[in-house]
Order: C-alpha cells, then structure tokens, then sequence
C-alpha cells in the first residue's frame, strides 16, 4: 500500500503527538489572526464562532493527509478545495494565491518549530521533508507560485511575513474570540505558548511578551513526559469540552 506520507517520516512524528499539534495551531492562531486575508475566515462566521472547533476540524483533514494512503489523502486534500471553492464562489471572488500559500506555509514553519521546540532539532534534510509533504498538498490543491525547493520556501516565507501580516479590527476581535471560548487562565496559557514559537516579527505586531515566562512549566511538562505523567497537567489545562478530541490525536496510526 502506497501512503502519502512515508511510515517512517518525521512528518509522522510531528503530527502523531498532541503536544507538537498544540503548539502547532497555538502559533497559526497568532499568524491567521495577523493574515491579511483573514476577512475570508470571517465570510462563514466558523471562526469567530468557535475557534476550537474550527482548530479540530483542521487537525483532522491534516492528519487524514499525513496518515492515510495516498488516494484517501488525495480524497481529503480534494476535498478541502471545493469546500474553499464553494466559498469563493458564495463571495463572488476567488482567495488570492499568496493566502493559499500563507496557510501551507505556517503549517510548514509551525511543524518544525513546535517539534523542536519540544523535541529536538531537525536536521535540513528531516525539514526539507515536512516542505515537501505539504508542498504536495498545495501542489494538489491547485495553489500557483508554489516554491520548488526548501531553499526558496525559506526565502518565500520571509518576505510572505514581511508582506501579509497586520493588525486589524479581526486581530483584536480574534484576541477576544479565543479569550471567551478558552477563559483567561488558558487564554493567558495561549499567548505564552505562541511567545515560544511564532517568528519575531509575529511576536512584535501583537506585542507578545519577550520574556518567555512559560519555559519553566514546558521543562517541567517535559520531565513528566519522561513519568508519563504528561495527563495530569493537561487535565489542568485543557478545555474540558475538547479533552477527549485532545486525546485522539495521541492514538497510535499505521
């Protein structure tokens, strides 16, 4: 059986544990809320309305990807493009390309900035794959000005932060989106994890604290990972409504 994404990809890797996808969507929560484009997430009104709800249904057309065969992953990624069709379609006009390749390009940076800011570091081959792994899916879905090479992704994706992010009235509505659904404790929670792992320039337009407070309580989740005790904190942490689904992404995937 041909897999879209190798059995023994680090891309499994990433997206096989919840703690890497936390970190994942805890930095794309910060970007999207910068993103340009981001009026098109309020088009439908799904965002605003549930911001966890929308992370999970993600989550799930991402790890159907990277963890099915090729012609179900192909399903999927298909899938995600009428969906996005028929939006521009209720709209009247198309998303522009560079929005496309923003959004595959945080999945790129947050993948192997949260696993090594939680693992260890990857190697230019390990973070040229998850390039490739989710270049195809662009490539897939359509999206034009892709980059060929991880060389040109990295150039692409600094002048893609330099040219697409500011602070709106979305940015401030976003902020107080995640602040109701999380409460302040996780809200709080939230903002020191995207300290950890969004680029510079991210941190400096919402104005995210430098000092990242939150480093003792990750060496500290990291020991009781080693105890498997890694629960106890999450069981503290998390939005009781969505442990379950937390959970899910845990399980263990062929």
């Amino acid at each position: 059986m041909t897999y879209f994404v190798q059995q023994d990809s680090v891309v499994r890797q990433i997206w096989g544990k919840s703690d890497t996808i936390l970190f994942i969507f805890a930095g794309a929560s910060a970007e999207f809320a910068l993103n340009k484009a981001v009026d098109w997430l309020y088009f439908t009104g799904r965002l605003p309305a549930d911001p966890l709800g929308r992370l999970f249904s993600t989550v799930g057309y991402a790890r159907r990807i990277v963890f099915s065969e090729e012609a179900a992953a192909h399903r999927a990624i298909d899938s995600m493009a009428a969906i996005h069709a028929a939006v521009e379609a209720k709209r009247g006009y198309a998303i522009p390309d560079w929005a496309y390749r923003d959004v595959l390009f945080m999945l790129i940076d947050y993948s192997i900035r949260s696993f090594e800011l939680l693992e260890r570091k990857l190697s230019m081959q390990e973070q040229a794959e998850v390039f490739e792994v989710f270049n195809r899916v662009g490539t897939r879905m359509g999206i034009q000005g892709l980059p060929q090479t991880y060389p040109e992704w990295q150039l692409a994706r600094a002048e893609h932060l330099r040219q697409n992010l500011e602070k709106s009235k979305y940015t401030s509505d976003l902020y107080r989106q995640y602040r109701k659904h999380l409460g302040s404790m996780r809200y709080w929670l939230l903002r020191q994890a995207q300290v950890l792992v969004v680029p510079q320039r991210v941190r400096k337009q919402l104005r995210l604290l430098r000092v990242p407070v939150l480093k003792p309580v990750l060496a500290a989740y990291k020991i009781s990972r080693i105890f498997r005790a890694e629960w106890l904190l999450k069981e503290l942490i998390l939005p009781p409504a969505y442990k379950a689904e937390i959970r899910e992404l845990d399980m263990a995937r062929v």
